[in-house]
């Protein structure tokens, strides 16, 4: 047991043999910086106001400022959230002591090397993969490992792997794997990818924004051309306009207030203690309809409690049981729920005790004048004579119960093997205390129409019975993990059937995820172990405990900081809320999309002057959709989200365009034709799209309140003044024209608000039987 000398430790530094921890699958903050700075989206914007710039004219180059907001809410909230999961991550603080040139010495688990002896005791964390060295037998918790709760044996030749913990007893091993190559590392190394989340809506406005840039540079190129060739303009000017048509097109405001909503959204559950490590995971959760979750720390608080003491003899057993509580060094759960029921310690002296041992199953303890109790699994102490009380215990274990049975005999010398007069005294269930929050947690979810699943390494008759406590629908399905297929097809056909799975293995559970997802479900999983990181990386959004490993947090998309799955209902909630508003806006900012796509490529073909500039499109955008559509966005919203995105906001905001475009540039043309020149023809088309944008704003807002008829009242408002105030038509380069082009643009908004709606039913049928086609 001396251990390496240092010499052998610097020859396998020198091979690099350390215990160097491969880094999380989180991206840098560079590769943040990077993604959020240099895309597509912001490339365009900038080459944009770059033009408009040149051409003399940096007003209009104010729908630019939409790349800084968008860029730095985007990098704001990664850093934030990898901060703060950094926070807690303590491995990189512990310790472990080493045996070295024969000495003990206290080293940090970096530099662990291989071939290193290190000793082991109680509540030490093993932080590389070995072999137990030594006579010495210790007991090791797995449960991040593997999702098994009871702790298992350790003894001379056996395996013990980095991220278990020991819980009783002490002793030495031999470290044979280090860094990347120990268990831990390459099971997490299946995941140390960077996952980016599955959200329907930024799938479907990434779709429209990638279309409508393959559109925009022949568009904008023909625009321009036309713009300078056809209709006299200089270079400047024809620039100005076709970059105006060009920024119509692209829905910036939609990607600056779908990352704002979600920004609100990610501070709103804050209060909750919800770490959101990627802003649309409450959009995925807001869609999930299978949550898989564990037993042990999620629906329950993963400590055990006494809930009964049934009586098989005379005795009086409370000072018995209040000595046998305190009396041994090792507090493992079964211990702390008996101290926890014995709060004082009994008056009776302790002669000699045996600690409890995973291959015995029992403790025991000679007490003065009472002779030798015993306290553990039932079959272990009575062998031959369980039989008296085994339809006792089974009856108990079928109600989820952990049963020990208290035993006694005369003599006052307990040793590991106990002799034949041992009798039985008391039965003692113990349970898994259910988390407070439990079963009002899982009846949300159930009328939610969501499906629980739990998914665990335990015993499955244990995790029905828990299941069952704790509210968990169809809990008495329940089936063992090592009857499942492998295959996914037959595994898809066995996860309708059952709610309940046991002895899980962290592969198995991956497996699990898949088949669920395999018929059509959208899948949150919850979890804390290196077990569960395959399965987390694998679900559509995976929600981890604070209290678990470093892997299980840098994979998942939601992480809870107090450990408590009670904040979900707050998470899908405020999904929900955000999802459904930016639906509704989204249909604000596409039917201007499609407006400004639609009218370029018109006045491509008609070579007129286009009919507005860029800060006249500011100003639209401005009063018909960027303003209002914040408040829209975080307006209270609990209805269900449904699939099925981006066919609903293009059977609204295609027609919307379509009267949007024929209406304005049927007013632009009529202003032309009767003689006023391109300005006053420009603030009439401004007057016929804002009057028509602010329509469209009422058609989304419903159903109306107080709230959102004052939001309209404030917007008409502000739009009105913009074509009366001196300074504010000079900003927006507007005139004041005749009367009657007053009247007949009024005439021609309401015209425009009674065609609308028939153009969204005609629309509606056509996208109909194209689907069905």
């Amino acid at each position: 047991m001396s251990g390496l000398n240092d010499e052998e430790v610097q020859e396998r530094i020198d091979r690099g043999q350390v215990n160097i921890l491969p880094k999380t699958p989180s991206r840098t903050i560079s590769q943040i910086i990077k993604a959020n700075v240099f895309n597509v989206f912001n490339g365009l914007n900038f080459i944009l106001a770059v033009i408009v710039c040149i051409a003399g004219s940096p007003k209009n180059a104010l729908f630019s400022m939409v790349i800084f907001t968008n860029t730095i809410i985007g990098i704001f909230q990664e850093v934030r959230s990898k901060i703060t999961l950094e926070k807690l991550s303590v491995l990189s603080s512990i310790g472990a002591t080493v045996m070295r040139n024969g000495y003990k010495v206290k080293v940090n688990i970096e530099e662990i090397v291989k071939d290193d002896v290190v000793l082991l005791e109680n509540g030490d964390q093993i932080v590389a993969d070995g072999i137990v060295i030594g006579e010495d037998t210790f007991e090791v918790d797995e449960s991040l490992l593997t999702g098994e709760s009871d702790p298992i044996v350790k003894k001379r030749g056996d395996k013990i792997l980095s991220g278990s913990f020991v819980v009783a007893g002490k002793g030495y091993f031999k470290v044979t794997n280090v860094g990347s190559d120990t268990y831990v590392a390459k099971l997490a190394n299946e995941a140390k990818k960077f996952k980016t989340i599955n959200s329907e809506m930024q799938d479907a406005i990434n779709k429209i924004i990638r279309t409508i840039i393959w559109l925009i540079l022949p568009v904008g190129i023909l625009l321009m051309s036309t713009q300078i060739i056809f209709s006299g303009k200089k270079w400047n000017e024809a620039a100005i306009a076709a970059v105006a048509g060009i920024i119509g097109m692209v829905p910036e405001g939609l990607v600056l207030l779908t990352s704002v909503t979600f920004m609100v959204g990610v501070i709103t559950l804050s209060k909750y203690k919800t770490v959101v490590q990627e802003l649309p995971a409450t959009e995925v959760l807001a869609r999930v309809n299978v949550l898989c979750l564990d037993k042990t720390g999620t629906l329950t608080e993963g400590i055990l409690e006494v809930a009964e003491i049934k009586l098989l003899s005379n005795f009086n057993i409370d000072e018995v049981m209040a000595t046998l509580a305190h009396a041994f060094p090792s507090k493992n759960p079964t211990q702390v729920a008996l101290m926890n029921k014995y709060h004082n310690k009994g008056n009776v002296e302790v002669k000699k005790i045996v600690p409890f041992s995973s291959s015995r199953k029992w403790s025991g303890a000679s007490l003065k004048g009472m002779g030798s109790w015993i306290i553990g699994a039932p079959e272990m102490i009575l062998k031959e004579k369980y039989h008296y009380i085994r339809e006792k215990v089974e009856s108990e274990a079928k109600k989820g119960r952990r049963v020990l049975l208290l035993a006694h005999f005369p003599e006052e010398n307990i040793t590991e093997k106990l002799p034949n007069n041992v009798g039985a005294v008391a039965l003692i269930m113990l349970e898994d205390i259910i988390r407070a929050e439990a079963p009002s947690t899982l009846k949300y979810f159930e009328h939610q129409g969501v499906e629980i699943k739990i998914i665990s390494g335990d015993n499955p008759i244990t995790v029905s019975a828990v299941a069952k406590r704790a509210g968990v629908k169809k809990s008495e399905k329940y089936i063992d993990a090592r009857a499942l297929p492998d295959d996914i097809e037959e595994l898809s056909e066995l996860v309708k059937e059952y709610s309940v799975f046991g002895r899980v293995t962290p592969h198995q559970k991956k497996n699990l995820v898949k088949a669920l997802q395999y018929n059509n479900n959208t899948v949150a999983m919850t979890g804390d172990g290196v077990n569960d990181v395959l399965a987390l990386k694998e679900a559509d959004c995976g929600i981890a405990m604070a209290s678990g490993s470093d892997a299980t947090r840098a994979v998942a998309q939601l992480v809870l900081l107090d450990s408590n799955f009670s904040a979900l209902p707050k998470v899908v909630e405020e999904g929900r809320k955000m999802i459904n508003n930016l639906e509704r806006v989204s249909n604000l900012y596409l039917s201007k999309t499609f407006f400004s796509l639609i009218m370029s490529i018109v006045f491509c073909i008609i070579v007129l002057p286009y009919p507005f500039e860029p800060i006249q499109l500011t100003l639209i955008g401005s009063i018909t959709i960027g303003i209002p559509s914040f408040f829209l966005a975080i307006s209270p919203n609990k209805e269900v989200v449904k699939k099925g995105f981006l066919r609903r906001i293009l059977n609204i905001s295609l027609p919307n365009a379509l009267v949007f475009a024929l209406f304005t540039i049927g007013a632009y043309l009529f202003s032309m034709m009767s003689g006023l020149g391109v300005m006053d023809s420009r603030t009439v088309a401004v007057m016929i799209a804002g009057g028509i944008g602010l329509i469209i704003l009422i058609d989304v807002s419903r159903p109306f309140n107080g709230f959102k008829a004052l939001l309209f009242l404030s917007m008409l408002t502000a739009f009105i003044a913009a074509f009366i105030l001196p300074i504010t038509q000079k900003i927006f380069n507007l005139k004041m024209v005749p009367f009657i082009f007053i009247v007949i643009s009024v005439a021609i908004i309401i015209l425009a608000a009674v065609v609308m709606p028939v153009f969204q039913v005609i629309f509606s049928k056509l996208l109909d039987r194209l689907y069905k086609k």
